[in-house]
């Protein structure tokens, strides 16, 4: 099911889109039998077909499942099992996923061949490119892109982010020239295990090419914007090493050393002039057209969670476009933006038929309780779910304009009929393939970079954080939350309501080091991902605790039923975004604390059971 491609062929490419896109049905029939005919005796296909693969017989008895079903299976494999369990074709290594299970993070099969797979994806964002932009053969892409920490499991397979995965493979080190993908950041800069040195060679590199530089990006707008927040940080040392023609000292990693003093080769005084003069300016609006004149667009990922970012790159863009090419999960490669210059909240993914097979759960718009929900949601908003025993799924083809379904794909790689968490709503169709706005992450509340944060994760870190409280007369009565991204890197802020035992005055009573205690109690209390982010990557900023005036959540519930909300079913969101919302909020906060310190983290190992 994967197609033989030459990448250089954009015409080709295209014709390849419209044929899978107009065969949709076919193609995923032939997807879901050739998985089925592979992996028929696998241990878990088997428990529930007994060695058949009737694709009636498949929905018929192969259960809808989610993460801790398949837990079990996977960790079974990570501790030395063979892959047969779950998949006919070894399994090479395991990915991690953002979202996590007992605070660690998810890990989801993966194969040799699957890494064929990601690439023919790759290949194919080339011409729906080529079709919108052109000339983006007359010049190089400043992509900021990095790899992040690896897990060791008992059987020896590595477990690491699907990125990393990629970087790290023969498929992009080994990758043949291809003038459309030419990077101004030399591999050794982007396989840099430090993340530090990393952004700081590939922002040098980027300068030291800049007339040649033809489009920049990040996978995640927050990256992007971490780069930025970098750039202001060390912009005169940038300037420095292009003037001296000398990488800075601390640059220690050998190999990613010499790949950059190649690229910056002599002195250039006049280039560095040229950067320094706008990077001194009194306002950085529109820096990034400035610094790289030539740029047709910033390609980053702005869908779900990474909307709130548009103002800020919007403000930094010079008005250049914000593009989204693609849809992707540890899962599963899912889909392409082939409307690339759309309004990023216009922006819909085509599912490609041959990716997986791909099944749909029909979710309802709940309207009660949408006004001061996060778009990244919880459970109390937006949606709700006809839970039955026998959950019955729509297929590719059969899903409705303007209905919201959860994802459940059955991949190449040993997942069947698993729940991916996507809520998303069908905005039209190319040919016979739907067309999908992705909406949020099931369940998630807080998510600033790849951290996903659920309702539940976020009650159990703050009911070990109030712990500190009682003791001491106070009472927490009512909390919620949201992501601030007003700065870089954004930080999770919680509004608390507290109650003193007797008629004492709240802030007299509060002292502040027992309040840092509170906050660093709740970021020690969140998963493994969140404080990766906060130790390792340095991608999220500490977290803040305001502490707002009696009658405050009285006031946001008379504001949430002057907006629609029923009072007999309002419920305290966990999570708001409205900017009225939290202008009542802070127009009440009368202590503001932060987290003193940096959240414990090392790399999950397993242990062989």
């Amino acid at each position: 099911m994967i197609p033989s491609y030459d990448p250089h062929d954009s015409e080709y490419g295209l014709k390849l889109l419209e044929d899978l896109t107009t065969n949709a049905y076919e193609v995923q029939q032939k997807v879901l039998e050739e998985i089925l005919a592979k992996n028929a005796q696998t241990e878990y296909l088997k428990s529930f077909l007994n060695g058949h693969y009737d694709k009636k017989l498949f929905k018929q008895k192969v259960p809808v499942v989610n993460y801790e079903d398949v837990k079990p299976f996977i960790e079974r494999i990570a501790n030395g099992e063979p892959s047969e369990i779950i998949s006919a074709q070894p399994i090479t290594e395991l990915l991690t996923s953002s979202g996590t299970s007992g605070g660690q993070p998810k890990m989801m099969p993966s194969t040799a061949e699957d890494l064929e797979r990601k690439t023919f994806f790759y290949n194919l964002l080339v011409p729906v490119m080529n079709k919108y932009v052109d000339g983006l053969d007359q010049g190089k892409g400043m992509y900021l892109l990095f790899i992040k920490p690896e897990i060791s499991t008992p059987s020896g397979l590595v477990a690491r982010p699907v990125l990393t995965s990629y970087y790290k493979s023969s498929n992009f080190r080994n990758r043949p020239f291809n003038r459309y993908n030419v990077y101004t950041s030399p591999d050794e800069t982007i396989l840099c295990s430090d993340s530090k040195q990393s952004m700081y060679c590939q922002l040098l590199c980027g300068l030291v090419q800049r007339d040649q530089v033809l489009r920049v990006g990040a996978v995640f707008a927050s990256a992007f914007l971490r780069a930025i927040k970098f750039l202001e940080d060390h912009w005169k040392e940038l300037c420095s090493n292009i003037r001296s023609g000398q990488v800075s000292d601390w640059i220690t990693e050998e190999s990613c050393r010499n790949a950059v003093s190649l690229i910056l080769g002599k002195p250039r005084s006049d280039l560095a002039d040229l950067v320094e003069h706008e990077f001194a300016t009194k306002s950085w609006e529109g820096i990034i057209k400035k610094l790289w004149p030539r740029t047709k667009y910033i390609e980053v990922i702005v869908t779900g969670s990474m909307a709130q970012y548009i103002p800020t790159l919007e403000f930094y863009s010079g008005g250049l476009s914000l593009i989204s090419t693609m849809y992707a999960s540890s899962e599963c490669y899912f889909g392409i933006n082939f409307k690339p210059l759309s309004k990023p909240h216009d922006v819909a993914y085509t599912l490609l038929p041959n990716m997986a097979y791909f099944e749909f759960l029909p979710v309802e718009r709940n309207h009660e309780d949408v006004v001061l929900c996060n778009g990244v949601s919880d459970q109390n908003c937006a949606l709700k779910e006809d839970e039955t025993e026998k959950l019955e799924t729509v297929d590719l083809v059969d899903v409705k304009l303007g209905h919201y379904y959860e994802l459940v794909v059955t991949t190449f790689t040993g997942l069947y009929r698993y729940r991916v968490g996507d809520i998303l709503m069908v905005t039209g169709f190319h040919n016979n393939a739907p067309q999908f706005r992705f909406m949020h992450r099931k369940n998630v509340v807080l998510s600033i970079d790849t951290d996903k944060t659920n309702e539940e994760d976020l009650l159990n870190a703050v009911t070990q954080a109030k712990l500190l409280l009682e003791p001491l007369g106070f009472l927490l009565i009512e909390y919620t939350s949201y992501a601030d991204t007003s700065s870089i890197p954004g930080h999770y802020v919680l509004f608390w309501e507290l109650k003193v035992k007797g008629n004492n005055d709240l802030e007299e009573l509060i002292h502040p080091s027992i309040m840092e205690q509170c906050c660093s109690t709740v970021e020690e209390s969140l998963d493994s991902v969140y404080r990766r982010c906060r130790r390792k990557d340095h991608s999220i900023g500490p977290l803040e605790i305001r502490i707002v005036k009696h009658g405050t959540f009285d006031a946001l519930m008379d504001f949430a039923v002057d907006e629609g909300s029923s009072v007999n079913q309002y419920k305290t969101p966990r999570c708001i975004k409205s900017e009225k919302a939290i202008k009542i909020l802070d127009s009440r906060v009368v202590g503001r604390y932060f987290s003193k310190t940096t959240p414990f983290w090392e790399p999950f190992r397993m242990e062989t059971k």
